[in-house]
């Protein structure tokens, strides 16, 4: 646990409320929504927005250029631009931009997200659970589309025109919208990588299981019931390396431990670890640590006689 979120913790009961940071004026209506430029107001508190929180607002923080350093409850973050990171409402949260720092804060009550939801297929009331940091570096089209919607939200607070609250709303759920995509795909991506290291996890399992019992790699991929390809994939990506290389990994690891702590002859060693011919066990153990199981054998006979001399 960070000193800083810990800090904002200890200090909750003493922390102000605003509306808007350094405003006490109420904004209990639903449909509130005011966005500013980051700069506007941090440049007053010389780039630090101090801890306070605001009950019932939801913020968007869309930082286009230049860093920040933010506290949510109690998630800590330091990031470069572009990115946007959600306060949920009621959290404490301080900020600490670089001077000449660049982006939106977007302001509204609680429930324009949860109205945006109704009648959409995203879940937009995840948003308000827990703070959300979504970096946008290697989404341009995402980070474009992001910062003309709030553009044009900034431009129709600057000027008021017929259908200013209605287009305001508008514009508003289209942000909700984008953010839900980052946080779908965000939680889409997890769940992937959780699925990915547990159907790793299980083919490890596999190979310490039968890893004597000469399985080629088909009948590993048809135990996890996925193709041969898919599980080279997953290993390569994880492990580097093929699902076959893993296996003869494992089982050389096996060849080396017995050749050292059994005092069996090879050929024996060959037959316990599932091979048919020693002198092909032979060859590819030399292929894989670089001498013959006997030269091996010698080598570490002599280390273990210098240790114990």
């Amino acid at each position: 646990m960070t000193g800083a979120s810990s800090r904002l913790r200890a200090a909750r009961e003493t922390i102000p409320e605003f509306s808007l940071y350094g405003e006490l004026t109420g904004t209990d209506s639903a449909d509130f929504v005011h966005i500013e430029w980051i700069e506007t107001r941090s440049r007053l508190y010389d780039w630090h927005i101090d801890t306070h929180r605001h009950l019932g607002l939801f913020q968007v923080l869309a930082i286009f250029e230049g860093t920040v350093e933010a506290n949510v409850d109690d998630a800590t973050w330091e990031v470069q631009g572009p990115a946007v990171i959600t306060v949920h409402p009621s959290a404490v949260h301080n900020f600490r931009f670089s001077r000449g720092a660049h982006g939106f804060v977007l302001t509204m009550a609680q429930s324009v997200p949860f109205d945006a939801a109704l009648g959409a297929d995203a879940d937009m009331a995840s948003l308000l659970r827990k703070p959300w940091l979504f970096a946008l570096g290697d989404a341009p089209q995402t980070r474009d589309r992001l910062y003309t919607l709030l553009g044009l939200i900034m431009d129709e607070f600057s000027r008021p025109q017929l259908g200013h609250a209605e287009m305001v709303g508008w514009l508003t759920r289209s942000v909700l919208l984008l953010l839900a995509r980052l946080h779908a795909h965000h939680d889409s991506a997890t769940r992937a990588g959780r699925t990915e290291l547990d159907l790793f996890a299980r083919f490890r399992a596999l190979v310490e299981t039968h890893y004597t019992e000469a399985w080629a790699v088909p009948a590993y991929a048809a135990r996890l019931h996925v193709t041969e390809s898919k599980l080279n994939r997953l290993c390569r990506r994880i492990a580097g390396k093929s699902a076959f290389d893993l296996v003869q990994d494992r089982l050389m690891l096996e060849a080396r431990r017995k050749l050292i702590y059994i005092p069996a002859p090879v050929s024996h060693v060959a037959y316990e670890l599932g091979f048919q011919d020693p002198a092909y066990f032979c060859r590819v153990f030399k292929r894989h640590v670089g001498v013959t199981p006997s030269a091996f054998r010698r080598t570490a006979q002599h280390a273990h006689l210098g240790d114990a001399a």
